[in-house]
């Protein structure tokens, strides 16, 4: 069967200390892996010496590093603060780094603060397998009872206001503790948490800017480093908003269909592109998933594949990855046209998976499980074969 514009399957991993290894990414099917230099301080250069090692550590075990997420996006270009000008120049220097070690792709979000956020990292469904889940009411919980963000009070309705602290009132206080301590998980590939002090600090650089103000920060982020990843050969890929809205009351610029014209219209490099993630551009009704795929294709640089479920009151959970609120039968389709249309592979991975099986007795990072991940990568490798199969 003609396989030559399928999707390259990698997973993503978060270095030596990951619980899942290199060995069980590769008994997985991948061909790769997905990761970053969590050790270097946001900011810092990643220097070649860095990358090659990294990059040593994965090809000895039989797989490529081509795709970076993330190479982080620091505080300061996104507030422009002091250090900005110099975190830009760092930037374009890793951008190079990473170039002449032969990567492809760069994945980097503009969220301010939080990468991510979930009022429940461990949320049990009713097989007993674990997932990720927002519960809109835990999290007004949170930011106005628990927190107490100054101007909290202001964000939410009276009618929201009255069952929270309905909720809040009925809670033990072991249950309010763990809400407070999910709110507070350290990124992806950190075990340190933030804490209720560093958050209400952090709040403070961005009082004074608004959706619009931060686009023009990205604008001016854009503008600097797209013609140096462009003249690298490398592709820089956005990550959307996750949570696609303001949570904490933090501007998002990376929610909706209107945000990604936007963001690629900031400079014309092709290298200017996206992860696509359909999680969390699904995570509103009002995206179109397939036909996004359909008008910004030529600028997918990546994808992320996972589905979430959600429901009118801005509850949402990640669900199977074939059976949630995205068609992904339609996604994978239209995915498969678009690489034979650019007669490329693009980069995927599957992404969030259950905790399930033996890993419920294992310390991993939130949806990032060895099985629950291999059960999704399997089902979307069928799914794309078989469509693959009957578009011969």
């Amino acid at each position: 069967m003609e396989t030559k514009y399928i999707m390259q399957q990698m997973m993503r991993w978060y270095g030596p200390d990951d619980t899942v290894s290199l060995r069980d990414i590769l008994q997985s099917g991948c061909s790769g892996v997905v990761t970053a230099l969590h050790q270097i301080p946001v900011g810092d250069v990643w220097t070649v010496e860095a990358i090659n090692e990294r990059k040593a550590m994965i090809e000895a075990e039989g797989l490529k590093w081509t795709v970076v997420e993330s190479l982080p996006v620091s505080e300061a270009i996104k507030t422009q603060s002091e250090d900005c000008a110099l975190h830009i120049e760092n930037y374009k220097e890793s951008l190079k780094n990473l170039a002449e070690c032969g990567i492809k792709v760069v994945t980097y979000n503009f969220m301010p603060i939080l990468d991510w956020l979930r009022t429940d990292p461990f949320h049990v469904r009713p097989d007993g397998t674990k997932t990720l889940r927002f519960e809109w009411l835990d999290f007004v919980i949170a930011d106005w009872l628990l927190l107490q963000r100054p101007g909290s009070e202001k964000a939410y309705s009276d009618e929201d206001k009255v069952r929270a602290q309905k909720k809040y009132d009925e809670m033990p206080q072991e249950q309010r503790d763990q809400l407070f301590r999910n709110i507070l998980l350290g990124l992806p590939g950190s075990k340190e948490a933030f804490t209720p002090e560093g958050i209400l600090e952090a709040l403070k650089a961005y009082v004074d800017i608004d959706a619009k103000k931060l686009k023009e920060h990205l604008l001016h982020f854009l503008q600097e480093v797209s013609p140096v990843a462009e003249s690298s050969g490398v592709q820089l890929a956005i990550h959307p908003d996750d949570p696609p809205y303001s949570v904490l009351g933090l501007p998002r610029i990376v929610s909706t269909e209107d945000d990604v014209k936007d963001i690629l219209s900031f400079s014309p490099e092709s290298a200017n592109g996206l992860c696509f993630c359909t999680g969390s551009f699904g995570a509103r009704a009002d995206n179109d998933i397939p036909g996004m795929i359909s008008r910004y294709g030529d600028r997918i640089h990546f994808v992320h594949l996972r589905n979430t479920v959600r429901d009118e009151e801005g509850n949402f959970e990640e669900g199977e990855h074939l059976n949630g609120d995205t068609d992904m039968v339609e996604v994978v389709s239209r995915l498969l046209d678009l690489m034979k249309q650019r007669q490329v592979r693009l980069p995927m991975r599957p992404d969030h998976g259950f905790q399930m099986m033996d890993d419920l007795n294992k310390d991993t990072y939130p949806g990032y499980t060895g099985i629950g991940r291999m059960k999704g990568l399997a089902e979307l490798r069928g799914l794309e074969l078989g469509l693959a199969y009957n578009k011969k």
